[in-house]
């Protein structure tokens, strides 16, 4: 066995970062002895756009058996980051595995990585969900910061995970990584989210009547591209709106502030439910299950946790033709893409897929092979390159 120690987000601050570091963990837990080191307090409650969530108790990810988590660490106390490597200092891991997503946390990470270097001596990969986060990006301190800390811990790591090779592209460029130290590893599918259920029970429970039932799920941000949708859902014809329900859920980041008067200005605006709200995780399987397709016309995106969702419901899937994206899901047979922005592209396939819908074709894919166990696997190949003793 590898021991490892898994550096992420806890649930206090929950996101999918959160769930990916714990998946991620317990299934390298499998073959490893495996502990988590989270990040607890990731900047001032005041600054975090989802602070009506934070502390939430309700999230039924939970660590395996077997792995010893810290939780946590704190962005304002220094007491709390000497707690932290006194944990690393007790675990003794051969390899750190750091979630790197947004540049709030970047000072702990850096200080963590640091202590590594000259007390720990683990060997550093840096797993890169954002290379920068497309809100930090649009602010130019925040994007210089986010840069320079990233350029510092960089130099620090011994390898790098990204989950496309378009993003592998874009890391190599910006930060002048050398190609061979940077991996590529798809996300696993959430299938700890799937459960199976009844669809007409689902609709019934979220108050659908309509026959063809359109999802965006995630969070409502400019870069997500939610605005498209609607327009898109506003192009189709009468006979398929009127039977349609567009359901957006997801919590509001506060960047597409004028999208409920949009909604609400439609003349389709009573076949649009619009809940810019925290999803609880009992109720992911029933938005899940009620829909008929699953709509993400991102705007850019380096991957997508809502997509592997999606896939492991086996439901059709439109999602933006984006270099990372068509990577990902490029084994799904249940995927259509449609270009950037492109409003009119996705109302013709809404409408394909309602066609299908309505000749009683089956409209359920089978999932990708892109398991946990998998993911692992490609991990601990990275630990025997980079000479981790087992």
């Amino acid at each position: 066995m590898a021991k490892v120690c898994i550096i992420g987000p806890s649930k206090r601050f929950f996101s999918g970062i959160s769930a990916y570091t714990i998946c991620l963990a317990n299934a390298l837990s499998k073959g490893n002895d495996v502990s988590a080191l989270l990040l607890r307090n990731l900047l001032p409650k005041f600054l975090y756009p989802g602070k009506g969530q934070i502390g939430r108790i309700d999230h039924s990810l939970r660590f395996a058996p077997g792995i010893l988590p810290f939780d946590g660490m704190d962005w304002n106390s220094p007491f709390s980051w000497l707690k932290a490597y006194r944990f690393l200092k007790q675990q003794k891991p051969q390899v750190i595995i750091m979630q790197w997503w947004t540049s709030s946390v970047a000072h702990m990470q850096l200080f963590l990585a640091i202590a590594n270097r000259l007390k720990i001596k683990a060997r550093l990969i840096l797993e890169m969900h954002e290379i920068v986060d497309p809100l930090e990006e649009r602010i130019l301190p925040i994007r210089l910061y986010s840069r320079i800390i990233g350029r510092l811990l960089m130099r620090i790591a011994d390898a790098f995970v990204v989950h496309a090779s378009s993003v592998k592209d874009q890391a190599v460029r910006i930060y002048g990584l050398k190609e061979d130290n940077v991996f590529v590893i798809p996300m696993g599918l959430y299938d700890a989210y799937y459960m199976d259920g009844d669809e007409q029970m689902a609709k019934d429970k979220l108050g659908i009547s309509e026959e063809f039932v359109i999802l965006y799920f995630g969070l409502i941000r400019k870069y997500k591209g939610v605005p498209c949708l609607v327009e898109a859902f506003n192009k189709l014809p009468p006979d398929i709106a009127l039977r349609s329900k567009l359901v957006i859920v997801g919590e509001d980041w506060g960047d597409e502030p004028s999208l409920g008067d949009t909604i609400g200005a439609l003349p389709y605006k009573g076949q649009i439910t619009y809940k810019p709200e925290f999803v609880p995780d009992e109720m992911v399987p029933v938005y899940f299950t009620a829909a008929d397709v699953v709509a993400l016309p991102y705007m850019r995106t380096s991957g997508s946790g809502v997509a592997n969702i999606a896939m492991a419901y086996g439901k059709p899937l439109i999602i933006s033709d984006i270099e990372a994206l068509r990577e990902s899901v490029r084994d799904y047979e249940g995927v259509m893409f449609t270009p950037v922005g492109d409003s009119a592209a996705i109302a013709e396939r809404l409408m394909q897929i309602y066609r299908e819908h309505k000749s009683g074709k089956p409209l359920i894919y089978s999932p990708p092979q892109n398991t946990w166990d998998e993911v692992a696997k490609r991990y601990e190949l990275i630990f025997a390159r980079l000479e981790v003793s087992k």
